[in-house]
């Protein structure tokens, strides 16, 4: 089961760092006490980037990470929301809603290692997850995929094997292909389990991979969520149903965290 939600706050918190680790991407930290006391992994957040109407909509980011009473989110600039907060000096303030979504679960004893796997920005809950995992004694190993070496986000994540499909760095193939590789000594050393975080077709690759080798499976699905709580209806997406059939449901009140067994393939 996946866990449920935690309370939301609506802040206004105060940009207080903000650094680009790759051409496009950024990581900016936020002093949010009331949404980092209770932020799990998994949760993301929406930001309002400025007061005015353009753009109307709040984007949604990933918790990055939790340090102290500051939580730091990764931001691709692709439009102008998220050039917007890339530029955005120290000590501006946003309006944050979260923790939002629900998260991944943790408190499964059934394994002893968790095998990570991002593609893209998709690497930016992994922080997180692979900090809390570590508290708690289990080893993680970070797959993280992208068609060039310019891709891979692997900044302060542990043990790093990487896949570039264009052979620029590490394994060539994609990150599934790196997993196939792989996985007979993982499955000799330890009880897995796999989170992963990408791009859709990833995502799948990933279910059918997990699926195959019988490996307990949580993704974190990507999508545009204009309000993160369930109100205009822009985040529906298809999954599996217990029954096998399918059904809907909108992602930021029941995901974006599913079972890798009710993804859609």
């Amino acid at each position: 089961m996946i866990p449920e939600t935690a309370p939301i706050t609506d802040a206004t918190a105060a940009i207080t760092a903000s650094r680009k680790i790759s051409r496009d991407v950024s990581v900016i930290t936020f002093e949010c006490p009331e949404i980092a006391a209770l932020a799990k992994p998994g949760n993301f957040v929406n930001i309002k980037v400025n007061a005015s109407t353009q753009p109307l909509l709040r984007r949604p980011f990933s918790i990055h990470d939790i340090r102290g009473t500051a939580i730091d989110i990764m931001a691709k600039n692709v439009g102008c929301g998220s050039a917007i907060l890339a530029g955005s000096p120290c000590s501006t303030t946003m309006q944050v809603l979260g923790p939002l979504g629900n998260s991944f679960s943790l408190g499964d004893p059934s394994f002893d290692t968790a095998l990570l796997v991002s593609g893209g920005i998709g690497a930016a809950p992994m922080l997180f997850l692979e900090k809390t995992l570590a508290a708690e004694g289990i080893t993680c190993i970070n797959f993280v995929g992208g068609r060039r070496s310019s891709d891979l986000l692997t900044e302060n994540l542990s043990d790093c094997r990487t896949a570039t499909e264009d052979g620029s760095a590490g394994f060539r193939g994609t990150v599934v292909d790196l997993l196939e590789h792989d996985i007979a000594p993982l499955r000799k050393n330890g009880r897995l389990k796999m989170f992963a975080c990408g791009p859709n077709p990833m995502l799948r690759a990933v279910a059918a991979f997990s699926h195959k080798h019988a490996i307990a499976c949580e993704v974190s699905l990507e999508s545009v969520m204009g309000c993160g709580i369930g109100i205009c209806y822009g985040c529906s997406v298809e999954v599996r149903d217990a029954n096998g059939g399918t059904k809907t449901i909108l992602l930021c009140r029941e995901g974006p965290v599913i079972d890798a067994r009710h993804l859609v393939l």
